[in-house]
Order: structure tokens, then sequence, then C-alpha cells
């Protein structure tokens, strides 16, 4: 079985999508003419305005190449000698970014934090700020902590959550960022402004994340508290990601942003995640391992059946991370799969999937 113009039911990564017709049209208007180059072009401009726009705030935006890009020298603004950077254990800066954060931050460690379905508390926080006495050299002293939304296995911090969360951070001097690499699927299925899911829930400075949600390559750091900005042009030029022609991420982010176009392919990943996980809920051959709350689904079911669906043409990976794993708690013969949408997954692929599963 096949999805749409005989691909595979692919659901291996929303990285794997292509591109919105809406932004492959508007960059392909802009593929003419002229422009000044590193970030001095008016597409550029527009797009810092657009942000502000968005967010309801006077923050400042600069783009970079990827996500690993993003979160790394955004942290790099706030690092400090001997600093440490809170984040929870399987999130995507400390598990699946090389040491990134920790190149671009001079050495600034990563301290990764349990928690159940992708999330860490506030308490937890608290617990691990007092393993840092005040005054002792010897532990290294925090500087930041790092929030994702959505979470890297598609659940979703409550706003209260992440507003206790950076209470305690700014209570102890601490910048809060969060990683946003799949934030408009947060928004669209939590059904709030950007400003609220963003800095009027006290995060500082923001990853924001279009590759995953129908761009070719567009990925911002927004500073919501604009006093942290500090060398980040530096950084991000030493970190090789001034883009020589801005424009082209501009023009992106711009036709994304335009009429609520980014929450309508979110929307569409979420729908397709929903119908999906409800589909594993009511099969007699694998389980939901916990709900899905964006784009990323996760089910339980035997290597059997996995081969199975891998024979038809169904792509997806194993999830191999501790704190999931024992939040689903497979059985022996069992394992835990990630199943991921975007705004290109199709009803046709979804159903081909679950036909499959279903079938003794």
């Amino acid at each position: 079985m096949a999805g749409k113009h005989g691909e595979p039911m692919n659901f291996a990564s929303d990285n794997w999508a292509g591109v919105s017709p809406e932004i492959s049209a508007a960059l392909g208007e802009a593929g003419a003419g002229v422009a000044p180059s590193y970030s001095g072009d008016s597409a550029t401009a527009r797009t810092v305005e657009r942000f502000r726009e968005l967010f309801e705030t006077d923050l400042e935006a600069f783009f970079v190449g990827t996500g690993t890009a993003a979160n790394s020298l955004a942290l790099a603004a706030v690092a400090r000698s001997g600093g440490a950077i809170m984040a929870f254990c399987d999130s995507h800066l400390a598990a699946d970014e090389c040491n990134a954060t920790e190149f671009q931050t001079a050495g600034n460690k990563v301290v990764r934090l349990p928690g159940r379905l992708g999330r860490f508390s506030a308490d937890t926080l608290a617990e691990a700020l007092s393993l840092y006495p005040e005054g002792s050299v010897h532990h290294g002293r925090p500087v930041a902590v790092s929030v994702t939304q959505s979470t890297e296995i598609g659940t979703l911090y409550p706003l209260e959550e992440i507003r206790a969360i950076a209470d305690l951070a700014h209570a102890h001097g601490l910048a809060v960022h969060m990683d946003g690499a799949r934030f408009a699927n947060a928004v669209a299925s939590l059904g709030v402004t950007p400003a609220d899911a963003s800095w009027k829930a006290g995060i500082d400075m923001m990853s924001f994340g279009a590759t995953k949600n129908g761009c070719w390559c567009a990925d911002a750091v927004l500073f919501f508290d604009k006093s942290l900005v500090g060398d980040f042009e530096h950084l991000r030029m030493r970190g090789g990601h001034l883009m020589s022609k801005s424009r082209f991420v501009a023009e992106q982010f711009l036709a994304y942003l335009a009429e609520g176009h980014w929450l309508d392919l979110a929307s569409r990943a979420n729908r397709a995640a929903r119908r999906l996980a409800d589909g594993i809920a009511a099969s007699a051959f694998g389980r939901l391992a916990w709900p899905a709350e964006a784009n990323e689904v996760f089910g339980v079911w035997t290597d059997a059946k996995s081969a199975e669906l891998r024979a038809a043409g169904a792509v997806f990976y194993e999830w191999p991370f501790a704190s999931a794993r024992a939040d689903a708690g497979p059985a022996e013969g069992e394992n835990l799969l990630r199943l991921v949408t975007s705004f290109a997954t199709t009803d046709e692929e979804v159903d081909a999937f679950l036909a499959v599963l279903n079938r003794s």
C-alpha cells in the first residue's frame, strides 16, 4: 500500500515532508532581482516586524540555518563561565544535537532533568537547583532553563506549568528558553495566541522553527527579553549562521505567517495525528502509549507487527529513550514506536497504515 503519488506510508518525521505550495510560490516570485545581503534587505526587516505583530511585543529576531543552531546559539547568548543549562533528559538539545550547545556556549554543560511524558516540573527544577549552592565554584552555576513545546514525544506543557518553571527560574536569575521547533503544532492544539504560549508564560527567548511545518529552511531565534541579545550577532557570525541571502529565509517566513497559513499547516498535521492515534487506540493489535496532543503519535505493538507494517511500505522509527519507554511500558516482544504526521499527510496514508495494523 502507498499514499498519495505512490509514496509509502511515511511517518518517519515531519522533516521528510516537502514544502507548502504557497511558500514555494513566494520563493519563486522572490528569486529575481538583487537585494542587500547579510540581513540588510527589506524582506528581513518586514519579517522582524511581522514577528513583533504576531507575538504582540517588541522582540528581536535573527535567522539561522537549523533548529540546532537556534537552540545552541540562543543559549550561548546567556552562557557564563561554569554555566549549567537545565533541560529535560530526552529533549532534542540534550539528546539529539551532538554537543552543539556545549560547543557554542564554550563548555556550559546541559543538565538533564528527569520527568514524565516528555516534561519536567518546577519541583524537579527546584531540586536540581538546590545542588548548586550560591558561592560555590565547584559545581558550576545555572544560567538557563530550556523547555520544549511541543515536546519530543508529542505531549504539551500546560501553560501554567511553563509559568511555574519560568517563575522559579527567574527567581534564581536564570533565562528561560523555549525550543519551538514544533511551536506551531502546540499553538494550534492549545488554541491560544503565540504571545500567551511564549513571553506571557515567562519565556525570555525562543527557537522558532518552521522547517518541520512547510518551509524549506527557516529557523529563527526570537528574544522577547531584548536585554539578553548581547553579543548574539557576533555569536551567530562566529557560528557560521549569518545568511548571505537572508531575504530567502525572510520570504519563507512572510508566506508562512501570512493569513494564519502556519497554523493551517500545523492543524492539518495535528488532525492527521489524531486520526492515526484514534485508530491505534482502537486496534486489537497495538495500543497508544499516551494521548497525542500535537503531531507525534507513539504506539506499542509487537516486533512482528512492525515488520509487517514495514513490508507493506510504512516508514516509522523505534523510540529508544529510557524515560519514554518507562512511561509506555512495552512488554517482552513489543516495542515503542514513533509516528510523525505533517501538513502533507493524507487520510489515505493513515487509513492504509491502520488497515495493515489491524490485519490479523
